[in-house]
């Protein structure tokens, strides 16, 4: 398939500047003004449009089990709700209990994405580690997976111990793989916890109170330690706060090579929202948990500066009415996540560009560019030039629109964004030169996505 796409406005990490785009055999092969269209291309007339890199989600959660339930999505309706977004890869975190092996977790997982109308790969979840799994780890390093997991949080059954953390580390930084972390202090936590019940506090308000801001910095000094110890290269996934970025910054300035993640729940919620009367608020517990607005601004402020490397969702779609309801009686037992996989983008843009939060280069940077490069896909992907893979988003900055269930490709039974505006909208959502989706509508062709195999740069 040829495509054109003429008189956009291309806007990458460090570019913004009018031209064309000619597409063959999946990749951008010119770039420049007044190109001619080949007798069999598509053309496109991108004018009075932005012209991006497919975006970046390098944190979902899709094929989940987890505190008793499943995930509602699949990489069919996942896939797709990502698309009409403007997301054309997705990172999903492989997540193995203690009991199950690496490698026949890696399977599962791979097959699970199989119908996938977007690219993917994966971050390898490790939950315990002894010989055999290290032998498993280095071959699914070997398969292309260039990026591990930790938990630092769910003790008893995602989480690490320090030995397992450290020796997790070591060979991380071996084989040059860089290592997702969720920092929180698991002992704290399952403390903070029994307390609060003991007290009769059982609601989903009191989630934030059972996990506050400094378990969360707790947990990133605590990586941050091992961080340095080891050398191994490290990311802090959906970082909340202040404090949690105050450690970072502390061990950068100590040499360790720490990069930050954050999600959009946190740039756009607080924690009133998970306050919510009559259980309402269950559809805001997320691990780390919301936060007092006041983080707000610190974060925002972290991304335009690049302290915060990214932007992603921690997407992991749960409904309402039973499964968020197990939780009823007690907040420990509601399952996290606040679906968002459909709608980081058109917030981002909304919250973050259109209120002057974001320049539209560290737009692209924070939603595309950082993640490639941090997880081994750049220049194939995250930027347009000649020679990437022909993923691009045409985006129509004029578009106004509100974000509601009933109209979201998400398998899930609420939006956690339920009428807010929007301002802005993908136009035109191609992966490797295919269409995938046009004016918030999938178009495309389930199974068309491929797994991209990643090699491991984290080595100095």
């Amino acid at each position: 398939m040829t495509l054109l796409i003429k008189n956009g406005r291309i806007i990458t990490a460090s570019d913004d500047y009018v031209a064309d785009i000619l597409c063959e055999a999946e990749v951008v092969t010119r770039i420049g003004p007044h190109l001619d269209a080949p007798a069999d291309a598509q053309v496109i007339d991108a004018a009075g449009k932005y012209v991006f890199p497919g975006f970046i989600d390098p944190h979902v959660h899709i094929y989940l089990p987890f505190m008793g339930t499943y995930a509602k999505d699949t990489y069919e309706t996942a896939s797709r709700a990502a698309l009409v977004d403007g997301t054309t890869t997705l990172l999903e975190m492989c997540c193995p209990t203690r009991s199950e092996e690496p490698l026949a977790a890696f399977e599962l997982w791979k097959s699970k994405a199989a119908k996938s109308a977007c690219d993917y790969s994966f971050h390898m979840g490790v939950s315990r580690f002894d010989a055999e799994c290290e032998a498993q780890l280095r071959e699914i390093v070997n398969q292309g997976i260039a990026s591990f997991k930790v938990f630092l949080a769910y003790k008893g059954a995602l989480g690490v111990t320090d030995e397992e953390l450290f020796k997790t580390l070591s060979l991380a930084k071996e084989l040059g793989v860089i290592v997702t972390a969720h920092c929180e202090n698991e002992n704290l936590i399952d403390a903070l916890q029994k307390q609060l019940l003991a007290e009769g506090k059982t609601g989903p308000e009191w989630h934030e109170p059972s996990r506050p801001t400094q378990v969360e910095a707790e947990g990133v000094h605590h990586l941050m330690t091992f961080a340095e110890l080891t050398g191994a290269h490290v990311y802090c996934v959906h970082t909340s706060c202040r404090q949690a970025l105050e450690k970072v910054q502390a061990a950068r300035l100590r040499g360790v090579r720490a990069w930050v993640e954050t999600v959009i729940p946190y740039l756009t919620l607080d924690k009133t929202y998970a306050e919510r009367p009559n259980f309402e608020g269950a559809k805001y517990v997320m691990s780390p948990p919301l936060r007092d607005a006041v983080e707000q601004p610190t974060l925002w402020a972290a991304l335009r500066s690049r302290l915060i490397s990214t932007v992603a969702t921690d997407h992991a779609p749960f409904d309402f009415a039973g499964q968020k309801e197990m939780g009823r009686d007690d907040f420990t037992k509601i399952p996290n996540g606040i679906p968002s996989v459909e709608n980081r983008i058109q917030l981002l843009y909304t919250h973050g560009v259109c209120r002057g939060h974001l320049d539209l280069n560290t737009f692209v940077d924070a939603a595309s560019t950082q993640a490639a490069k941090l997880f081994g896909l750049y220049p194939r992907k995250g930027t347009v030039q000649v020679g990437s893979d022909a993923d691009l988003v045409v985006y129509d900055p004029d578009y106004r629109g509100k974000i509601s269930a009933q109209t979201q490709l998400m398998d899930i039974d609420y939006s956690a964004f339920e009428g807010w505006e929007i301002e802005g909208q993908a136009s035109v959502v191609t992966v490797r030169g295919k269409i995938q989706a046009r004016e918030g509508q999938f178009v495309g062709e389930l199974g068309h996505g491929q797994m991209l195999t990643r090699e491991p740069t984290h080595f100095n």
